[in-house]
């Protein structure tokens, strides 16, 4: 019987120390596991870095994949989500032709409906900024690439979970 594949959020508290996301990749590369998704940042403790990673895997090859991360030194922790147990969203940018803006109204509508945020606007570009899930990012990179994109950019995923994780606990324990 095989299990069924999933989104899954894997979330690695670490240490920040040269040469990890090197061996985090590895882990996944060896087995050949795609990732959707990579974000890494400050986590909610001083000195204590975090990353998001979104896959499509199964939760047996989740749970093998957070033991490896916890045999890592710098690794303090890591845990796996699925997207129901999870709030996430990605951001993304738009650097758009100025002259649209004021010469194609639907580019105003669109903005409008899809609740996205002029972020400049100047002679030759307006960029325009999007938060939401990543099907709200493509529909509205669909609606605007029939104008013409000059440039997109979108993040990884961010994420917190549902339920209290206590991290911050043992984050602490560890800092002192």
């Amino acid at each position: 019987m095989s299990e069924d594949i999933k989104s899954y959020t894997i979330s690695i508290y670490t240490e920040n120390n040269i040469g990890l996301l090197n061996r985090v990749s590895a882990i996944f590369q060896r087995r050949h596991i795609n990732i959707e998704s990579l974000t890494t940042s400050q986590s909610e403790i001083e000195g204590v870095n975090r990353f998001v990673i979104v896959v499509n895997i199964c939760e047996n090859q989740a749970k093998k994949i957070v033991g490896q991360f916890e045999k890592q030194i710098e690794v303090i922790k890591a845990y796996y989500h699925t997207e129901d147990e999870t709030i996430f969203t990605e951001s993304c940018m738009f650097k758009i032709k100025s002259e649209l803006l004021f010469e194609e109204p639907q580019i105003q509508n669109i903005i409008k409906e899809s609740n996205t945020r002029i972020v400049t606007v100047n002679k030759e570009f307006f960029v325009l900024e999007k938060s939401g899930r990543r099907h709200e990012i493509e529909a509205l990179r669909r609606d605007l690439n029939v104008f013409g994109i000059m440039q997109f950019v979108r993040s990884g995923r961010i994420a917190v979970t549902k339920d209290e994780m206590r991290i911050t606990e043992m984050l602490d324990a560890f800092n002192n």
